[in-house]
This record gives C-alpha cells, sequence and structure tokens, in this order.
C-alpha cells in the first residue's frame, strides 16, 4: 500500500530530512512542499540458493562413516557433470552422531541394531532460477534424500530498489502536485530527495518445503516442476519541491 505524508515549509524555513539527517536551507525566494511517499517493485528471481543433503543409518560409526563418505562424493560427482562449478558448491553441515531413538519408536531392538549411527551431511549449490530443479533433480537422485529447499534472489538488487524509489518519486511528484494545486500555486523543480530503503524481502515463502525421497530411485522420475519466486523491494523517498 502507497503511503504519502504532507508537509509545506515557506520562506526562511529549514527543512530536515530525518532518514539522512542531513539538513535543508530553503531559499529565501522560494516556498516549498516536501512530501514523503512509499511505493515498491517487484521481478521473478534469477538466482536460486538449492539445499541438498542426506542422512543415512548404520549399525556402527565406521560403517556410517565408509557409507556416507561414498554418497556425500556420489552426489558431488554428479553436480559436477551437469556443469555445477566448484566455487558454486558449499558445505553447511555434516554430523555423525550416536542415534537418539523417540520414545514412541516402534522399530524392533534388530532394526534399532541397524541404525545405532547416523550420518548427515548438506550443501548449498548456487545456481540460475532455470537450473534449480535439475540441480534438485540430480543431487536427489544420486542419493539426497534430505533436500529441497530454495532461496530465490535477484542478481541485481540494486536495480530493483531504483526502481521502487522511483516509483516513490513519480508518487510523490503527483502528490505534491495535487498540493500545489489546492494553493494556487505551480510545482516546481524538485529540491531536495532522499531515499529510505527499508529492509528487502521476497515475494512469498522464502524456502520451498523440503524434500524426503528415496535414495537412487530408478528409473529416475523427471525433474520437479519448480518456477522462481518474485523478489521484492520497497523505497521510502522523501522529496522537497519548490512552489511558484
Amino acid at each position: 500500500m502507497k503511503r504519502t505524508s504532507l508537509g509545506l515549509a515557506f520562506v526562511g524555513l529549514v527543512c530536515v530530512a530525518a532518514a539522512s539527517a542531513q539538513t535543508i536551507q530553503v531559499d529565501k525566494n522560494n516556498r516549498t512542499i516536501a512530501v514523503t511517499a512509499s511505493d515498491k517493485a517487484s521481478a521473478e528471481a534469477d538466482t536460486a540458493i538449492v539445499t541438498v543433503g542426506f542422512q543415512i543409518y548404520a549399525p556402527d560409526a565406521a560403517t556410517a562413516y565408509s557409507q556416507g563418505s561414498t554418497l556425500s562424493n556420489a552426489i558431488l560427482d554428479a553436480l559436477k557433470k551437469t556443469g555445477v562449478a566448484d566455487k558454486a558448491i558449499e558445505s553447511q553441515d555434516q554430523k555423525l552422531n550416536y542415534t537418539e531413538f523417540p520414545e514412541n519408536e516402534k522399530s524392533t531392538p534388530d532394526q534399532r541394531a541397524q541404525k545405532q549411527f547416523t550420518l548427515s551431511q548438506s550443501w548449498t549449490v548456487n545456481a540460475s532460477a532455470k537450473d534449480a530443479g535439475t540441480v534438485l533433480h540430480v543431487a536427489i537422485v544420486a542419493g539426497a534424500n534430505q533436500s529441497g529447499n530454495i532461496a530465490w534472489d535477484l542478481a541485481d538488487r540494486n536495480g530493483l530498489q531504483a526502481k521502487a524509489a522511483e516509483k516513490a518519486l513519480i508518487h510523490a511528484r503527483a502528490v505534491a502536485t495535487q498540493m500545489a494545486a489546492g494553493l494556487n500555486a505551480h510545482l516546481g523543480a524538485l529540491i531536495y530527495a532522499s531515499n529510505q530503503t527499508p529492509v528487502s524481502r521476497f515475494y512469498g515463502n522464502l524456502n520451498t518445503e523440503s524434500a524426503s525421497v528415496a535414495s537412487r530411485p530408478a528409473p529416475p522420475p523427471p525433474p520437479l516442476a519448480i518456477r522462481p519466486q518474485q523478489v521484492e523491494e520497497s523505497a521510502t523517498v522523501y522529496a522537497v519541491f519548490a512552489i511558484e
């Protein structure tokens, strides 16, 4: 929702822009109108950070580590074969733990004996938005059974924020024009403008729902149907216009 606040300054008045803590001395020959307006801009994400990982169980620590090492390298090899660069993959977490079974666990003692240790590992993969589904698919087929979170972003955040500020300034000028007309005056040049940038945010949920699937399905299904989210930037502009 657009927000607007108005201030009217006359000859000799000093205007202060709170966002930048700068003081504006209004020329004694001019009257001014000060307007604060907010607007936003959005665009489809063009980059994605895909989280992939796995979790396995084993009867002892040595077996868990051996099987985990094999699976870990298989997942990374599969990603690299699709063209994912080394620098695009970052390790996030890796743990070898004694398994803690919940109180309501219904498995038999023999089944528990085969799950005494848990090994898990996860990575984030930086990719273009259009390749996010492929990255997730390749990792899951290779055995990444704890995968699915995707953080969407825009490479040119500054450009999107500038569009939001431009829209806010247009809004401010329109309001100032109406205010000047109400005073039987003509809106003059823009004397000063400041952009109060709020925290960037995503339009919609930040992450997709986590997926847990069986390792190495055969034959592999087609990739999940994944669509990039909208990324949103907002801007609040404080603008001072001369009136003639």
